[in-house]
């Protein structure tokens, strides 16, 4: 039976950190390799006699250079091999000793003593890890050749606030630190010194670094994986397009009306493995917001419809196309991971839940303004800027004095700028166009012959959106708590109040078991004509649709909810019966020649309204939008018989008149 301990019992010497001994002097380099020819045989099993007889090691140094190996080094791994040098020291050095006052001029032989002076009083030291941690002291880096060099910024104050410390303690003024000539200041900043550079990360912490660069991924590492297969990993970003814009209205009388309105984002989804675009959206306004976000996952996710081009000469290529175009098979393909930053629309509870539950994948959030954690996505926007934006008139440039901003200036002339329209259709040929362009980063393979050499040539297992979630894609949005309404005595049917607008159905309206009830209402973010709403049981009640002049045109949330301000802002006393949007069109039209921003909420309400409404093919030009027509209001549609039967004959209201007084 072997009398040895269980943790030399089995020593895997194949993990020990080796030493470059071949290039030690001829002294050192035969001393280095006795003491690892001991341990060697040690771990081999070799009876400790044999091994003082061959190589002439006494036992004791053995299992002291056994135990210096195991140790812990602060790297985070043992100190292995390295231990067996000369001169390393792996254990730090520990007072055991009191200070003593001799002469005048202070105490002598202090090594050791600040450290003693943490270990006896904890509350110290947590106090300094506190203080580093709120960077009352910070520490700069000197530039030098070889060496690095630190200075810390803040010393002085903190080291008269940590005396102040030590006098709570209970410390007098013979004790350590106070019975030496500088106080400890010298011993307080190399401790600073080392509880900052403990790793890089709070030393990059303390010298003012917001986030950490060109840190190895491995496998077992937390975060997303590497990406070895389509689909396993993508990334989402948003890029504001660095061009300006203009929109053309046609008013009643025919006659097109200009506007320059403020810069898009353009939001993407790309798969890292083959660099392809999975979808994308155009978002108008200052800043994206969530419903954004899930647009374009639902773009990502459902098949790629091809558009029909106005522009001369644009054309999808033979080579050309998005992956769930040339591939049908990709259609409502989900995805493992999605990294993206820290903005506020990508971490929304909506974004998270159409990511985590609807879609089933893991979110890797890094932080903001860090291209280098999101290289892929940041290097397709690098794509678009140069090959598209930096090609058109009206280009702002990267900044204030980038010649190109120069070049590209049309000197005011609106009819130079490009349109809305326009540049969607230039978005989607330069995405179609970039699927089918060599990529250096694929071996000058394209990302569509990378997709299909994976999907139908190495056969790789895809995961699909189950089917009864590609009919409600609108189980992406956030479920809304609504509360189910009805006045008796006034005859006012159930119905739910959502965003200013009443919303009932045939079945809600005549029924009264539902009165009080919450409803779990989903609404679709682009039409808010319409919502599905269920019974708390997760029953479906049905589709609700909304009441008033709100049902008379399509209109988005976004779109409402300015409305809703507006008229708020106004406090309008319009009638009931006016339509809202059209008001808001109208008022829009009218300050749009004087502010970029009302031109981008005008033309952000004519797109919404044109891609929502079906009932009618566009007229004119596809560049061109017609008031009249978008705000041509629609004969209500007939009730049914058996709605108009369970409503009876009709009775005479109550009129209410008022005192006239004002309360």
């Amino acid at each position: 039976m072997s009398r040895r301990k269980p943790e030399l019992q089995a020593l895997d010497l194949a993990s020990w950190p080796a030493v470059a001994w071949t290039d030690f002097d001829a002294k050192a380099r035969k001393v280095i390799k006795i003491r690892m020819q001991a341990i060697e045989r040690f771990a081999r099993g070799e009876p400790v006699k044999g091994i003082e007889q061959s190589t002439g090691v006494n036992r004791r140094q053995l299992y002291r250079w056994l135990e210096r190996g195991l140790s812990h080094h602060p790297d985070g791994r043992i100190y292995g091999f390295r231990g067996l040098q000369n001169y390393v020291r792996v254990t730090e050095y520990a007072r055991l000793g009191q200070i003593t006052v001799r002469g005048e001029r202070g105490s002598r032989g202090t090594a050791g003593a600040f450290s003693q002076l943490l270990e006896r009083y904890p509350s110290l030291s947590a106090w300094l890890r506190l203080q580093v941690k709120r960077r009352r002291v910070t520490l700069e880096q000197i530039h030098t050749e070889g060496r690095l060099h630190t200075r810390l910024s803040g010393l002085q104050p903190l080291h008269v606030e940590f005396l102040w410390q030590c006098r709570s303690a209970g410390l007098t003024v013979g004790d350590y630190p106070f019975n030496t000539r500088g106080r400890a200041i010298r011993s307080l900043a190399a401790h600073l010194k080392a509880e900052m550079l403990r790793n890089f990360a709070t030393g990059a912490r303390a010298a003012g670094a917001s986030h950490l660069k060109g840190i190895p991924r491995h496998e077992d590492d937390f975060g997303s994986p590497p990406a070895t297969r389509p689909y396993q990993v993508v990334e989402f970003d948003g890029h504001r397009l660095d061009i300006r814009l203009k929109v053309v209205v046609r008013d009643q009388l025919g006659f097109e009306h200009e506007f320059e309105i403020e810069r898009v984002w353009l939001l993407a989804i790309i798969d890292v493995c083959t660099r392809a675009v999975l979808g994308y959206h155009i978002a108008l306004g200052r800043e994206y917001s969530r419903y954004d976000v899930i647009k374009t996952i639902e773009n990502a996710l459902e098949p790629h419809r091809p558009r029909s081009f106005t522009i001369p000469g644009l054309t999808y290529g033979p080579r050309d196309g998005f992956p769930s175009q040339r591939l049908p098979e990709l259609a409502y393909v989900t995805w493992e991971w999605m990294k993206l930053d820290n903005a506020k629309a990508n971490l929304a509870n909506e974004s998270r839940a159409a990511l985590c539950e609807f879609v089933g994948c893991c979110v890797d959030a890094g932080p903001k303004y860090s291209p280098d954690e999101r290289p892929y996505i940041e290097r397709f926007f690098g794509t678009i800027a140069g090959r598209l934006s930096s090609r058109l008139p009206g280009y702002t440039g990267s900044h204030p004095r980038d010649l190109r901003r120069a070049l590209a200036d049309p000197k005011g002339n609106l009819r130079l700028y490009v349109s809305l329209d326009e540049l969607e259709e230039l978005i989607e040929y330069a995405i179609a166009s970039y699927h089918g362009t060599p990529h250096a980063g694929l071996n000058n393979v394209t990302p569509l012959e990378a997709m299909e050499y994976f999907v139908r040539g190495s056969q790789q297992l895809l995961t699909w959106l189950p089917e009864h979630h590609r009919r409600s894609l609108c189980l992406m949005q956030s479920a809304i708590h609504c509360q189910v309404r009805a006045y008796l005595g006034k005859g006012v049917r159930p119905h739910i109040n959502l965003h200013g607008a009443r919303y009932t159905s045939a079945v809600l309206a005549c029924s009264t078991q539902f009165i009080g009830k919450r409803l779990l209402v989903y609404m679709n973010a682009d039409d808010m004509r319409s919502v599905r709403a269920f019974l708390p049981d997760g029953t479906e009640l049905g589709v609700l649709d909304v009441q008033g002049a709100w049902r008379l045109m399509p209109h988005n949330l976004k779109l409402r909810q300015e409305i809703l301000k507006e008229k708020g802002n106004r406090r309008s006393q319009t009638s009931v019966e006016a339509n809202p949007i059209e008001e808001y069109v109208q008022g829009k039209l009218a300050k749009a020649k004087k502010t970029r921003r009302a031109a981008s909420d005008l033309s952000q309400a004519m797109r919404v309204m044109s891609a929502a409404s079906t009932a009618r093919p566009p007229v004119g030009p596809p560049t061109t939008v017609t008031v009249a027509e978008l705000t041509a209001e629609r004969p209500s549609e007939p009730e049914t018989e058996g709605v108009a039967a369970l409503r009876g004959p009709t009775r005479p209201r109550k009129l209410t008149i008022g005192t006239g007084q004002v309360f």
